[in-house]
C-alpha cells in the first residue's frame, strides 16, 4: 500500500516557521493525537494555529502553547484551557475567537473559491468591530473574509491510498472544511484499507482534498469530563 500514506516525518515535510495550521477536533475529542506531538519533535515556531479550543487540560494542542511554538490563534472557545488563558493574560500570543459557524464559513468559503461573504452573526458586538457592515433585508451583516491555512492535521477513522475518508459520528466536525481550505491537508486515520475498501456512498471527504495520510492505529482519547447516569 502506497499512494499518499506518509510516516510522521515525511508527513509533515515543508512545515515552517511562521505558517498556518487548522487541527480538527472539539477539545481533546478526536484530535490528530500523532500529529500534534509531532510537530514538538520539530524547531517550527511561530504558527498560526486555527483551532476550535486550542487543547485542553495541558493536552492535545495545548502542548503547542506550553512550548511557545504559537503565534496567534483562531478560534471560537476558550473554556476552561487554562493554557489558552495565561498567553490572552500575558499577551505573548495573540488571539482571535469568532463565532463557530463563522469559524467553519470562513475555511469552507476557501475551499470554494469564495473571497469574503456577508453574514449577521456577530453583527452590535464585539466580532463586528472594524469590520464592514452593510443591511440586507432590514438587517446587519458584517463582511468575512475566508479563511485559508498552509496545513491541515485531520483526525479519521478509516482511509484508503487515495486519502479517501471515512469518519465515524461527529469525529468529522471541522475537518473537511478545514483539508479543503489547506494547501497540504494530512489526514491521521486508524486504519487504511486498500481502494475500494470504502464504498463510494461511505466516503465522507474524497481524496481530492487530502494530500498525505499517516496510519496511527491506537490513540490516548482522553475523555474531559466523564459523566455518567447515577445508580
Amino acid at each position: 500500500m502506497n499512494g499518499k500514506v506518509r510516516s510522521l516525518e515525511q508527513a509533515l515535510e515543508g512545515l515552517a516557521d511562521g505558517m498556518s495550521v487548522a487541527v480538527s477536533g472539539f477539545g481533546l475529542s478526536s484530535n490528530p493525537e500523532a500529529l500534534i506531538d509531532a510537530v514538538l519533535d520539530t524547531e517550527v515556531r511561530g504558527l498560526t494555529l486555527v483551532s476550535n479550543n486550542a487543547g485542553a487540560m495541558g493536552l492535545g494542542l495545548a502542548k503547542w502553547l506550553q512550548e511557545g511554538r504559537v503565534a496567534k490563534v483562531i478560534c471560537t472557545y476558550i473554556g476552561s484551557n487554562h493554557d489558552l488563558q495565561r498567553v490572552i493574560d500575558d499577551g505573548s500570543v495573540e488571539v482571535e475567537v469568532i463565532p463557530q459557524g463563522t469559524f467553519t464559513e470562513r475555511m469552507r468559503a476557501a475551499g470554494a473559491g469564495i473571497a469574503a461573504f456577508y453574514t449577521p452573526t456577530g453583527a452590535h458586538t464585539v466580532v463586528a468591530e472594524g469590520k464592514e457592515l452593510r443591511e440586507f433585508d432590514g438587517r446587519v451583516h458584517l463582511l468575512e473574509h475566508a479563511l485559508r491555512v498552509d496545513f491541515a492535521f485531520l483526525r479519521a477513522w478509516r482511509a484508503d491510498p487515495f486519502g479517501n475518508l471515512r469518519f465515524i459520528g461527529t469525529s468529522a466536525n471541522f475537518g473537511p472544511a478545514m483539508a479543503m481550505a489547506a494547501e497540504v491537508a494530512i489526514a491521521e486515520v486508524e486504519h487504511l484499507v486498500d481502494l475500494g475498501g470504502i464504498a463510494p456512498g461511505d466516503v465522507h471527504l474524497p481524496g481530492a482534498f487530502v494530500q498525505r495520510v499517516v496510519h496511527v492505529p491506537e490513540h490516548a482519547d482522553v475523555i474531559e469530563h466523564r459523566t455518567v447516569r447515577p445508580r
